[in-house]
């Protein structure tokens, strides 16, 4: 009933999904990387996952061109698997049932083409982070952690910013919320608009925030005009009430932390009515 003890620097056949993690299909691997012993220990869970973690995030970010062209709607399903050298790769999901470990989303390249390429993104961030997850706590239950243990690894997991917060760019944001716990709510929506725009309410009007949430669903940016990224930061002037972008004008979710009442570049520019 125990779980076989698998010693990496030994020439020995391992199950399909550990020789995959350890030997990247069509890849020449040199001995000293071979040097992954299985996750026993919390901090030995918790380097597995920050590595397949940074994997991860560079499929995601500096490495997406590359990620996106592999992730071809006209091959089989594909899963992203994140390495624990803080490598990925894009493959086919293992053969055997059950798998030796958790297995990642399936099929990510068939949804490729039919959404948004952020929206794609996003979805496979999401994933990402529940297959961390899953891992960590699959090697936590093989090696019998504890309730100690296991809170502890979470609470290390937990003070990293998730993938889907990085590659959606509310990493920061996330992090200035978790800070302010002690202000008041409408201190913490001034300014925040991820990822669903909202208006930060004025003292003065807190009774029209539900009309101005109906009315900002259509709202387009009024320096680009484009309406599209509402996942993205936006921003509301409150002199004439219209939207923005945070990028095109130059205002980012740090910044509108301490803008009580903000005004655009147009409306800045006008002279105050006596």
């Amino acid at each position: 009933g125990s779980f076989p003890d698998f010693d990496l620097n030994r020439n020995s056949h391992f199950p399909p999904a550990i020789e995959r993690l350890i030997h990247p299909p069509g890849r020449l691997i040199k001995m000293e990387v071979i040097t992954h012993p299985t996750p026993r220990t919390v901090d030995e869970v918790f380097t597995d996952f920050r590595g397949r973690r940074a994997g991860l995030i560079k499929a995601l970010t500096t490495d997406m061109v590359k990620f996106y062209q592999t992730c071809d709607p006209e091959k089989e399903n594909l899963c992203l698997y994140g390495l624990p050298n803080e490598t990925w790769e894009v493959n086919l999901p293992v053969e055997e049932v059950p798998p030796e470990l958790p297995e990642p989303a399936l099929g990510i390249n068939f949804a490729r083409d039919g959404m948004q390429e952020k929206d794609w993104v996003s979805l496979v961030a999401v994933h990402s982070d529940s297959w961390l997850l899953s891992v960590a706590f699959y090697f936590g239950a093989r090696f019998g952690f504890g309730k100690n243990e296991r809170k502890k690894l979470f609470q290390m997991i937990n003070e990293l910013p998730t993938i889907f917060e990085i590659v959606t760019g509310n990493a920061k944001q996330s992090k200035d919320l978790s800070g302010n716990n002690n202000t008041s709510s409408k201190s913490k929506s001034n300014g925040l608009k991820v990822p669903k725009m909202s208006s930060p309410p004025p003292k003065e009007e807190d009774e029209s925030e539900d009309e101005d949430e109906d009315d900002e669903q259509g709202a387009v940016c009024g320096a680009c005009g484009d309406s599209d990224g509402t996942d993205e930061f936006w921003i509301c002037c409150d002199a004439c009430e219209k939207w923005f972008h945070g990028k095109c004008v130059k205002i980012t979710p740090a910044k509108a932390e301490h803008i009580k009442h903000y005004k655009c570049p147009s409306c800045s520019n006008k002279r105050a009515r006596p």
